[in-house]
């Protein structure tokens, strides 16, 4: 088994997105790969073929891979609850909420778990693509890493280093960070990416010699800015999206721990959708439908929602014919209450809904992780999608469901059909269903993208990208890896 590493001088420096170009570049020669994350913070995450949980970002790399996402491929997951604290995953599993310090001193025992997800992956692949976290020059993070420099002086990886030009300071960000890491971590750095660079190569030429004669390490390549790129997000919120006269006005109430985000991905795309993030202290704008997203901590976002009084924006819209839908943490708040008695999202207690349909929903451990498909029973239409979630919600409202999945029922329906929720993340990435509840809401001609197919046209754009503009011979040689098809392993 052989492997790379790719660390970034910042978060969001590109990492993710180098790391998809690279997995799909070796699957495309046949090489059985697959993507490695120690350790990812994010609140955006996806269910893998073994009934785990892991960041999207990874799962996404793995479908680059063409394997199933799988478990050992992000084995700490942390979902950030509070400011101070997460929800610690392993393995795919809970394994219970932490505060920082003491996730700070647990690390030496996820790197166990970590160790032991590499030890499986290596055994079942000929090359892995790892992916760091953050920055490798956090001081302050640097004892008992897991995440970076740690995890690949542990298992012996060779990495190379990216940083975001269009940022600015790019070889103070890639020689700062050099210059921060210890010898043998110098050593294990084998060169440089430049990301999203724009312009003319020429002008750039005479800060490359710079770098290489400063730091005695090659510039593997600068890639271009893909004006465009869109793949599932994992942290950042992207809003674009071009769209006609008279398109449906989509509007998302943005909370401080909203999930999954990714669920509006296919309706950015929408040529006849109005997508529009509310921000705190934002204007409300006019909408045809409100989704109410999903939250790691329900109870909390309720409570923000309500603070920027949303609540009464949400009433105004109904009464004047809007439709309103809720997904997973968004169809909780729905209800008519929230019971958190173990304080499994934060401190013990309940929370009154916003009261639109009748149920109810208690919080309990051990969290449903499922691939479903089944149909969505207004339209009749096919559906398929993923649950994440924690609680069971129970009542009147569920006598009205809203979709049957794999033989047992969810979500529900009000009675005037204006509002209906359910847990089912991934409701708008196929055409059909896109379709059938972008009608309800009011859409009468619908273009649905068909996101599975964006998604590989994206994929092969990105490995595109990297055999024009990075020096895959120069990289493999450094990395001790063959050049040419899987044949050669």
């Amino acid at each position: 088994m052989l492997s790379l590493m790719v660390q970034g001088c910042t978060s969001d420096a590109g990492k993710s997105t180098v790391v998809v170009a690279l997995c799909r570049w070796f699957a495309r020669r046949g090489y059985s790969v697959a993507p490695f994350k120690p350790q990812n913070m994010a609140l955006n995450s996806a269910v893998t073929v073994d009934g785990g949980e892991i960041g999207r970002s990874t799962a996404l790399q793995a479908l680059a891979c063409g394997v199933e996402p799988h478990s050992d491929m992000n084995p700490v997951l942390l979902k950030p609850q509070t400011d101070m604290g997460a929800q610690v995953i392993i393995r795919g599993q809970v394994l219970g909420n932490m505060q920082a310090l003491d996730y700070h001193a647990y690390k030496k025992t996820a790197r166990d778990a970590v160790l032991a997800a590499w030890q499986d992956l290596s055994s079942r692949f000929d090359v892995i693509i790892v992916e760091g976290a953050g920055s490798p020059a956090e001081i302050n993070l640097r004892d008992n890493d897991i995440a970076n420099m740690g995890f690949a002086e542990m298992v012996d990886c060779p990495v190379i280093l990216v940083a975001d030009i269009d940022r600015g300071g790019v070889f103070a960000h890639l020689t700062g960070t050099l210059d921060l890491l210890s010898e043998s971590e110098q050593r294990r750095t084998l060169g440089f990416v430049i990301n999203r660079f724009r312009g003319d190569l020429s002008l750039l030429q005479g800060g490359l010699d710079w770098l290489e004669a400063r730091t005695g390490k090659p510039v593997f390549g600068v890639l271009p800015y893909l004006h465009g790129l869109t793949l599932d997000a994992e942290d950042a919120v992207d809003e674009q999206g071009d769209h006609g006269v008279g398109a449906l006005k989509v509007v998302v109430p943005m909370m401080p721990r909203m999930s999954n985000h990714n669920d509006f991905d296919p309706l950015r795309l929408h040529p006849q959708v109005e997508l529009t993030f509310v921000k705190m202290g934002d204007p409300w704008p006019d909408a045809d439908l409100i989704i109410l997203p999903g939250s790691k901590a329900t109870r909390a976002d309720l409570a923000f929602l309500r603070e920027q009084g949303w609540d009464s924006k949400i009433a105004r819209h109904l009464r004047y014919g809007g439709k309103l839908l809720g997904i997973c943490g968004g169809f909780q708040m729905l209800g008519e209450g929230i019971d958190d008695p173990d304080g499994l999202e934060g401190p013990a207690g309940s929370s009154e809904g916003l009261g639109w349909l009748g149920m109810t929903t208690r919080l309990v451990p051990g969290k449903q992780l499922r691939n479903v498909q089944g149909q969505f029973l207004l339209a009749g239409t096919p559906i398929r999608g993923y649950e994440i979630h924690n609680g069971v919600t129970e009542g009147e409202a569920l006598q009205s469901p809203m979709l049957r999945l794999d033989g047992h029922e969810d979500g529900a329906v009000s009675d005037d059909g204006a509002v209906m929720g359910c847990y089912l993340h991934g409701l708008f990435d196929s055409p059909q269903s896109a379709d059938a509840l972008l009608a309800w809401a009011g859409l009468d001609a619908n273009a649905s993208v068909d996101y599975a197919m964006h998604r590989e046209q994206q994929l092969d754009r990105l490995a595109d990208m990297l055999e024009g503009h990075m020096d895959m011979t120069l990289l493999l040689a450094k990395a001790g890896l063959p050049s040419g098809d899987a044949g050669r392993l």
